[in-house]
């Protein structure tokens, strides 16, 4: 698994013990080292192609503006804030940080280094929890941000409201025997012609290894035995933790539930190969997914 892992291993100091201190969050926060980065509705805010990371003596007019400040930690030991203008209409998000534009990370990943794309994600997803918990489940009250963002409270009840991680499983499936193969199925909405890795959400009541056996059954028709954990990828659109596996199929009986997946196919290295040498083909992954990795490595083991 030597090929980048996009949005993991972020190496931050989080600094947990201090953030729950104002006094220290509005010290790091006054330092003319301190990063800070702009979030508009989940999307970065971008000037010549790049997406923006403002030192603290630029950004007086984007914190001026955030409606929500969240400390995400350390870096080499300089604070980096994610500041959430979304209250704002685009022009004056724009004019705020001075940017040009602004974009999904995922279609800039390929302009900055993977680090760089883990920080504004990571700062994309806690921006998108704050937006969408300001008022408690349990007694409708509003909540407010405590330890400089990691964590809400209600005002009315007390109730304490961590941001919310959402477990899915993704998985390479094979099958024994020769040539080896491969699953991949054509999920509804993808391009005509571009098969993936499967994938779903771990449901109440399941482990990861269930939750694969079942996806691949609902989604495939494929029987699964063994289940193998791979690695796991942070995945902020908007929470999710990708938890990845290869599984044995028990026999090539495939049937697709023409719902979330259209067709499932399975596929020789030679045949992977030549999709992912001519993407007129159906590429089979993103550059970004966990999915690829799965992929790459199951090649790996067929040279």
């Amino acid at each position: 698994m030597a090929s980048t892992m996009y949005y993991s291993g972020l190496r931050l100091d989080r600094a947990a013990a201090a953030r729950g201190d104002p006094e220290w969050v509005a010290k790091v926060l006054g330092e003319g080292s301190t990063a800070v980065i702009p979030v508009w509705r989940d999307q970065c805010l971008v000037r010549d192609g790049l997406p923006m990371m403002l030192r603290r003596d630029d950004a007086a007019d984007l914190l001026a503006a955030a409606e929500g400040l969240v400390f995400l930690g350390l870096d080499g030991g300089c604070a980096v804030f994610a500041a959430d203008v979304s209250a704002l209409g685009q022009p004056d998000a724009l004019a705020a940080a001075g940017a040009h534009t602004v974009m999904d990370i995922r279609a800039l990943v390929s302009a900055v280094p993977p680090a760089a794309a883990g920080m504004f994600a990571y700062g994309r997803e806690i921006t998108h929890w704050h937006r969408n918990q300001r008022f408690c489940g349990a007694c409708g009250g509003r909540t407010d941000t405590r330890s400089a963002g990691h964590h809400r409270v209600c005002l009315s009840c007390g109730n304490l409201l961590f941001p919310r991680i959402e477990p899915a499983v993704i998985v390479l499936v094979e099958l024994p025997g020769e040539p080896p193969r491969c699953l991949l199925g054509r999920h509804a909405g993808a391009a005509p012609g571009r098969f993936s890795t499967l994938a779903g959400f771990v449901e109440i009541g399941e482990s990861l290894e269930d939750a694969v056996r079942r996806e691949v059954a609902e989604e495939a028709g494929v029987a699964v035995g063994r289940v193998t954990y791979q690695a796991s990828q942070a995945w902020p659109f908007p929470a999710g933790l990708m938890v990845g596996f290869t599984a044995g199929a028990l026999d090539s009986t495939i049937r697709a539930d023409h719902s979330e997946v259209l067709e499932a196919r399975w596929f020789t290295a030679p045949e992977l190969r030549a999709r992912i040498a001519d993407p007129s083909l159906g590429g089979p992954y993103r550059v970004d997914s966990i999915g690829k990795i799965l992929i790459e490595d199951w090649l790996a083991r067929q040279a």
